[in-house]
Order: C-alpha cells, then structure tokens, then sequence
C-alpha cells in the first residue's frame, strides 16, 4: 500500500539501496535494529527520522478511500490488518479502532531501555536529518520519565525491548470483531503482503473465507484464491471497474 503512495519499497537489498544509497552493502534487517540505538544512535534515528518525516509528508494513495467506503458499506464493517508502520490507514480516516498495527507505528515513541511500558506520539518531535548521510543531529528525542534515549514503537529485527501495550489494545479490539461476525464469510483482501516477513500473509490465510492476494511478486497462494498479479492501486481500480459494471 504504501509503495503505491511513494514510499520507498525495502523488500530486497537492491530496494533498501535503492532508497538509502548511504545503505549499500548493508542489509535492512541489519540497520533496522534496536542495537543502533545503543551502538549509534545518530545513525539509528537518522534512518528512523528520515522515515517519520517521509511518512508525513506523503499522502496515501487514492485506493486507500475506496478499501474505506469498500469496508463501510458492508454490514459487519471491515479491519485492517497491517504490517505497515507508516499510519497511513488512521490518515486516511480509517477508524483507529479497525486498525492493528503488527509492528508498531513510526509515530510513537518508547524508551530504549525501556524504564517503564510508556508509549507516547511522536507529533511534538522534529527530527533534523542530514539528507546526505542519514545520520541524525541533536537533540534526539528523550523518555520524558527517565532522560534515557527514546526510539520508535517499531518492532524491529532482533527486537527484545518492542512495548506491546498499543498492538495488543489493537489486537483486543480486532478479536472482539472477528467473535462478532457471527460465522459469516469473510472477504480478505491483501495487498503486497511479503514472503519473507510473512505475517500478513499468514493472517490473511488463516481466517478462511475468499482471499484475494494481490501482489507483483509473490503470487503463490492457497487453492481457491483469486491472485492478482499487481499492485494495491492497480488492483484496488481493477476490483472496483468490476463492482461498478456488476451494479
């Protein structure tokens, strides 16, 4: 979803290098990881302050407001499952309570330690980041309980100190819509989930139902799926072309 609103796409090592060249030779999972925030912590925000500045200067792709009216017209209403941390979805006016955020959101904060189980909005923080480096100058964001450094609520690779609290309310209210469909069918539509980190694919899989996959890539899917070989837009005007000429 979040390519299509030009977002950098990091599945790969030439898709990482391909937005952060200051990267090259250096793997995703190696620099998104809490470890920096110990062992460099200029460059650990810099990474992650060029993304929560990206973030919110991009607006999400049009798709976005037709999965929205797509989820309110049906008569349990929808949820979102995501492996995004952009906050895309809450931006374009999906209800934050039909959201769950797997891995945590670029635009809250944690302390690194962490001293407490404390998550709180990145809106007041400005990062300066050296658009050339990648590297990130003072001041840094600080845990307003103990001083010590803070860091995204991201879930990141080799990540001991993620605090849950925020993904589990998301989780709590997502189970509580999934014991209330009653049995009914569900319609799961998923868009460019990856085979590496598979964890919305194997959601997606899991609840049954008809599953459309869309996805440029990683086409493989269970039998009985529809597969549309593309991306969330493409597929997002594909699917809605079809309803429309069906009435």
């Amino acid at each position: 979803m979040g390519v299509d609103s030009g977002l950098p796409d990091f599945r790969g090592p030439q898709g990482f290098w391909r937005a952060y060249p200051v990267f090259h030779g250096r793997r995703f999972e190696e620099i998104s990881n809490p470890v920096w925030f110990r062992a460099d912590p200029e460059q650990a925000w810099g990474f992650f302050g060029h993304r929560l500045n990206f973030c919110r200067t991009t607006a999400p792709h049009p798709g976005f407001e037709v999965l929205r009216r797509w989820g309110q017209r049906c008569s349990k209403g929808y949820f979102v499952f995501t492996s995004n941390v952009d906050g895309h979805f809450q931006q374009a006016n999906f209800e934050p309570k039909r959201v769950l955020e797997r891995h945590g959101s670029i635009h809250y904060l944690q302390c690194t330690r962490p001293c407490s189980e404390a998550i709180w909005s990145a809106e007041a923080i400005i990062i300066d980041v050296d658009a050339d480096t990648i590297r990130a100058r003072s001041p840094l964001p600080r845990c307003p309980q103990c001083g010590g450094l803070a860091r995204p609520n991201v879930l990141m690779f080799g990540d001991g100190h993620w605090v849950p609290g925020r993904y589990e309310d998301q989780e709590n209210h997502y189970q509580r819509w999934l014991a209330g469909l009653n049995r009914k069918r569900l319609v799961v539509l998923e868009f460019g989930a990856g085979a590496a980190v598979p964890t919305v694919r194997w959601e997606c899989e899991k609840r049954g139902g008809l599953l459309i996959r869309a996805n440029p890539r990683d086409t493989e899917a269970p039998p009985g799926s529809i597969v549309l070989a593309a991306g969330a837009l493409e597929a997002i005007r594909e699917i809605e072309s079809i309803l429309r000429s069906h009435g």
